[in-house]
């Protein structure tokens, strides 16, 4: 799998994680807290700032009857239709320069994800560096087309598909001139929950399509993010908001943002901790041998006298003989005097 270029950040096994925060409604119809998002975000130690390109018209209709109304008593959006919930999460486009902008000054990426044909024209005028699929998107192969037809980078989600789901969507990227794609493990329930994340399914979709893989995690804490990052996840997606206590359409399974430095410090240190297979004793642990057993004298031994358990023990530190010599040289004969507290050697004994 080759690197992917997104902007300078370049994501690869080889590479530490490329963190991105999505705002998604949480502004509350604010540019100024969407903007206060975005420091937040930079602050924090995102890679990334992902808004979402839509409007309630592009995605439905405006009807509060049958399967166009909310009506799970289990839902974040309970009695809303679909449409007032896409009118209060949507992010103004007018606002969406102003946002690049800022995070820009804040060296940070800005991208987002489009709903429809009409939202690629308009994020294209603002020359994004990546495009990101929703999983709710990624059965949509005319936006797909569209997208892949940029030439840019594509982050697709992979919640509520079928293996042949996805085959189509990555087909369809592929075959419209997108060369860089990266799939996100995905759970489309929100909160998800860590027994329902599966992520073991990373690894496999990054070997099945020959792609870089990662997660876009809905789960609470960081834990499900951080385990993911052994498995090859190079790319994490976490919702993200100012405070959950102060509300907003995704706070209830968003970061706040010292949770999101906390994801950021800790995936960087998995990554670190992957290494390469390796044995042996580094240069770091050298001064660490000392504290291994090793054989001593622990009552001096006159020249002549034969070595017993009473007088040679396995203890530390681990400056003498190592362990493995213990039943070798017990009735061998020492040829000086030893006094206790001497670490043994074989040129001590007869």
């Amino acid at each position: 799998m080759h690197p992917i270029n997104i902007q300078d950040r370049i994501i690869s096994l080889k590479h530490k994680p490329f963190l991105i925060a999505e705002m998604s409604g949480n502004h509350n119809q604010s540019l100024e807290r969407a903007l206060q998002i975005v420091d937040a975000a930079a602050d924090a130690g995102a890679d990334a700032i992902k808004l979402q390109t839509y409007t309630a018209d592009t995605l439905t209709i405006d009807f509060r009857e049958n399967e166009f109304f909310i009506a799970d008593k289990n839902s974040l959006w309970k009695g809303k239709s679909l449409y007032e919930l896409y009118q209060e999460a949507y992010t103004p486009w007018e606002w969406h320069k102003a946002i690049f902008e800022h995070a820009q000054k804040r060296g940070i990426i800005a991208f987002s994800t489009p709903f429809d044909e009409t939202s690629v024209d308009f994020l294209e005028e603002l020359n994004v560096p990546a495009y990101k699929i929703a999983s709710f998107e990624n059965n949509h192969l005319p936006l797909l087309k569209k997208v892949a037809q940029t030439g840019k980078p594509v982050i697709m989600s992979t919640g509520t598909s079928t293996l042949t789901m996805i085959e189509e969507a990555v087909q369809t990227l592929r075959e419209n001139g997108c060369k860089d794609i990266i799939l996100l493990k995905c759970t489309s329930t929100y909160p998800a929950t860590p027994e329902n994340s599966n992520i073991l399914t990373i690894p496999h979709l990054a070997q099945l399509f020959n792609c870089h893989a990662g997660l876009s995690d809905h789960t609470m804490g960081i834990g499900v993010a951080v385990a993911s990052i052994a498995l090859g996840a190079r790319v994490i997606e976490k919702h993200f908001c100012l405070s959950r206590a102060e509300g907003g359409v995704d706070s209830a399974f968003s970061l706040e943002p010292h949770e999101f430095k906390m994801l950021v410090e800790e995936c960087n240190r998995a990554f670190l901790g992957l290494g390469q297979v390796h044995y042996g004793i580094l240069e770091a642990e050298k001064k660490s041998l000392t504290y291994k057993r090793s054989i001593y004298v622990v009552q001096d031994i006159k020249a002549g006298e034969p070595l017993t358990p009473e007088n040679i023990r396995i203890i530390r530190p681990g400056l003498g003989l190592q362990p493995k010599y213990y039943e070798i040289v017990l009735g061998k004969i020492a040829k000086q005097d030893l006094k206790r507290g001497t670490a043994l050697h074989l040129d001590m004994l007869m």
